[in-house]
């Protein structure tokens, strides 16, 4: 189980979580921040940590923004 951070990261890019994520495996790729779904011990300190309610454990992420699953996967491809 992992988090991922939606859309309501984009354009804001708080840190806030980065910086109590005790593994960090937090990155920014430039709009928007991505947590590593290897990486990631569920913690879930980063939840909470979000100004704008952005992140989401991957059983939890709301219909409207189910692709960032897959995007953030994506992006840790290869």
């Amino acid at each position: 189980m992992t988090y991922v951070i939606c859309e309501p990261c984009l354009g804001t890019k708080d840190t806030a979580c980065v910086e109590v994520c005790p593994v960090d495996c937090i990155y920014d790729e430039g709009e928007i921040l991505y947590i590593h779904p290897e990486e990631c011990i569920a913690c879930g300190l980063c939840e909470p940590a979000c100004p704008v309610d952005a992140i989401f454990d991957e059983s939890a992420i709301p219909d409207q923004w189910q692709d960032y699953l897959e995007k953030n996967a994506k992006y840790f491809e290869d």
